[in-house]
């Protein structure tokens, strides 16, 4: 039993074999094929809220026009901090957590990651369980939605449908552009406004809508990055599932207006009464609509599959960002058989006790409670304005560059590193404070007002995660010995060496390394014995 350490020095590739002792752990495990870490990528960046939230968005601000700020800011923020991400946990072979040893004074960042992750993985399940639900109920000859015969159905139920809330996920993009009214709503959904330019409100939506798609902040990407082999060329995959995440997006809102054009030309009624953001569509909107078409069940059955596949790709990812995080705190001799599916199932047992207030009859408010608070778009841009700073300003955004050089074999594009030094910390910065001066206190449905202590519950979510980094930081500065200064000049140095080697199974990146520059300077044949 032994370990394989790839160690590059200079352009030669050695391999070593290090024994394995009984203390210590199985090797990182590390993708089969390439393929598997891009479709993992693709299917947690593109969920629900890719087809559900950026058609709305777009119809909202503008139209085509929208896509202006759009795609600026997947340069300024996007793909910058997508790119970190991925390139950090290959790198450092760890995920959310122990990948901020490069700066131990803000390991609160990984902690933050997790909690917000874990509190997406909890409400995100309760979408699924819906889908689920409207699934099985599709089986029927006559969809129970779409008359007023059912056992919960009251005195007000009216089979003339009136949307409260809207907006839909993907299906037949072909089957939907033919029916009637379908281009009326394509034409709403692109027609280009160029007023809306002007509205801050507009470039603000732009922004928040790439941190939130991209998913970023999270943990995941990092987790996923550092299951990639050390050499793999992440910067060229950051690209690639950036314009796979917002070539997404763009094209469910055909789908997504085309379906909402038919439904407003069956009403007679203007798009825009029926064009609103949310799950609404996919669980009021959308059904309506497929039950209005031939063969209804089939479609509504095809919906919510698809619903599934959308969110529990998401899902899996985002358990296993949290479960590997969690498990990489604990050093090789915890090593303990069976323990990640023992993580998972405590994981999934703590969510499940979490959700059985989501199912209750005041389960919705307490649904919107985690999505609107826990995992906002606040909570993630102060996520990823703080991993800019580390990176960049703590570590070295040069510094950083090399490490990735190492890596892929060549530096990335200047751009990168112009973006993680300023560009993208004041991006998330100025679109955190306008959110913080703008805030509005959460609603439901646009008439019920949550009362004071609804949000204090809210806040305390957020803050939970947000909280984090400066509660860690003055922690660890409480308990170290001599001046800031000096805390904060040791603490530095002795991360500021980088780690070029690419390590599996190995607990400390600094022993390893040593090792390496022995082997180099002496020139010996690794053996078992050296």
């Amino acid at each position: 039993n032994s370990l394989i350490v790839e160690i590059r020095c200079g352009l030669s590739l050695n391999h070593l074999r290090v024994p394995r002792t009984k203390q210590g752990f199985p090797e990182r495990e590390t993708w089969t094929r390439q393929m598997d870490f891009i479709m993992s990528c693709v299917g947690f960046a593109v969920g629900l809220g890719n087809v559900w939230r950026f058609p709305y968005l777009c119809y909202k601000n503008g139209g085509g026009v929208f896509l202006i700020p759009y795609v600026l800011f997947i340069f300024l923020g996007g793909i910058p901090i997508f790119f970190l991400e991925i390139a950090l946990g290959q790198f450092m072979k760890a995920g959310s957590i122990n990948v901020w040893n490069i700066a131990p004074l803000f390991k609160g960042l990984g902690y933050a990651s997790m909690v917000i992750v874990f509190f997406c993985n909890t409400y995100y399940i309760m979408v699924l369980a819906w889908g689920f639900y409207y699934l099985i109920k599709s089986f029927n000859s006559t969809l129970p939605w779409s008359t007023c015969d059912n056992p919960w159905n009251t005195e007000n139920c009216i089979e003339i449908f009136q949307l409260a809330d809207g907006r839909s996920p993907i299906i037949e993009f072909w089957e939907g552009v033919t029916l009637p009214g379908a281009y009326d709503g394509i034409m709403y959904y692109v027609k280009p406004d160029w007023s809306k330019l002007g509205e801050a409100q507009v470039w603000i939506d732009a922004g928040t809508q790439i941190f939130f798609s991209y998913a970023i902040g999270l943990g995941a990407l990092t987790a996923l990055g550092s299951y990639n082999r050390f050499n793999n060329d992440c910067y060229k995959d950051a690209f690639v599932l950036a314009l796979i995440n917002s070539g997404t997006s763009f094209f469910a809102g055909f789908v997504v207006f085309s379906i909402l054009g038919f439904m407003a030309s069956e009403q007679g009624v203007d798009i825009s009464k029926v064009a609103e953001s949310g799950p609404g569509l996919a669980f009021i909107a959308y059904p309506k609509a497929v039950s209005l078409m031939p063969v209804a069940p089939v479609w509504a059955a095809l919906f919510f599959v698809m619903l599934l596949l959308l969110g529990l790709d998401s899902q899996f990812v985002g358990v296993e960002g949290f479960v590997t995080g969690i498990l990489d705190l604990f050093p090789g001799k915890y090593y303990m058989r069976y323990q990640r599916e023992i993580a998972v199932a405590i994981c999934c047992l703590l969510c499940f006790i979490i959700d059985l207030s989501m199912v209750t009859q005041g389960g919705m408010y307490v649904f919107q409670l985690f999505d609107y608070y826990s995992a906002s778009g606040m909570t993630l841009l102060w996520q990823a304005f703080w991993e800019c700073v580390v990176v960049a300003w703590v570590y070295g955004a040069d510094r950083f560059m090399d490490d990735i050089a190492r890596m892929i074999g060549y530096r990335p594009f200047p751009w990168m590193k112009w973006c993680w030094s300023i560009i993208t910390p004041c991006v998330c910065m100025g679109i955190f404070l306008f959110h913080l001066l703008n805030y509005k206190p959460l609603t439901y449905n646009n008439v019920y007002v949550y009362p004071w202590w609804g949000e204090v519950i809210g806040w305390c979510l957020a803050l939970s995660s947000m909280l984090c980094i400066p509660v860690s930081l003055l922690y660890k500065l409480a308990g170290a010995k001599g001046t800031f200064r000096e805390v904060c000049t040791i603490s530095t140095y002795s991360n500021h060496c980088s780690i070029s080697q690419h390590i599996r199974g190995v607990e400390s990146i600094e022993r390893v390394a040593l090792f390496m520059c022995i082997i180099q300077i002496l020139s010996i044949g690794p053996t078992n014995n050296s």
